[in-house]
C-alpha cells in the first residue's frame, strides 16, 4: 500500500470513528494487527464488542464498498478477532460490521457519506 493510500485509509477510519463516537460507541482499538490480519476499528456499546471493517471508495458506481469484504477477507477478520479475544476476553457479544465510506474527493471531501452495516457477516 502506498503512503497516499495509507493516509487516505487512516483518514477514512478516523471519519468513521468520529461518527461512531457521536452515536455513543466507545472505540477500544484502531488498526489492531497480528499475524492473521488487521481490524480497522474495534468498538463497544452496552451489548457488543464490534469488529469493524472500513471500506472507502470514491463512489459506488462500480459496486458498493461492502462487496470488497469477500469470503476470504471475512475469514481473516474472524481469525484476527479470535486472536484479539484471546488477548482481551470480554463478556460482550462479538459482532462484525462494515462501514462504507464514500469520499469522491478523497481527504478533500468535506462531507463524506457513511453507510454503516451492522451484523454484516
Amino acid at each position: 500500500m502506498t503512503g497516499d493510500a495509507r493516509l487516505l485509509g487512516r483518514w477514512g477510519e478516523d471519519r468513521v470513528a468520529e461518527d461512531l463516537r457521536r452515536r455513543g460507541y466507545r472505540i477500544a482499538f484502531s488498526n489492531f494487527s497480528c499475524r492473521f490480519g488487521e481490524i480497522d476499528l474495534i468498538a463497544e456499546d452496552q451489548s457488543f464488542l464490534i469488529f469493524i471493517e472500513v471500506k472507502l471508495r470514491k463512489s459506488d458506481r462500480f459496486a458498493p464498498a461492502r462487496a470488497f469484504v469477500d469470503r476470504r477477507k471475512q475469514e481473516k477478520l474472524r481469525l484476527t478477532a479470535e486472536y484479539y479475544l484471546s488477548l482481551y476476553p470480554t463478556e460482550l457479544q462479538p459482532r462484525f460490521d462494515v462501514a462504507e465510506l464514500y469520499a469522491p474527493y478523497g481527504i478533500n471531501t468535506t462531507a463524506p457519506r457513511i453507510h454503516y452495516i451492522e451484523n454484516a457477516f
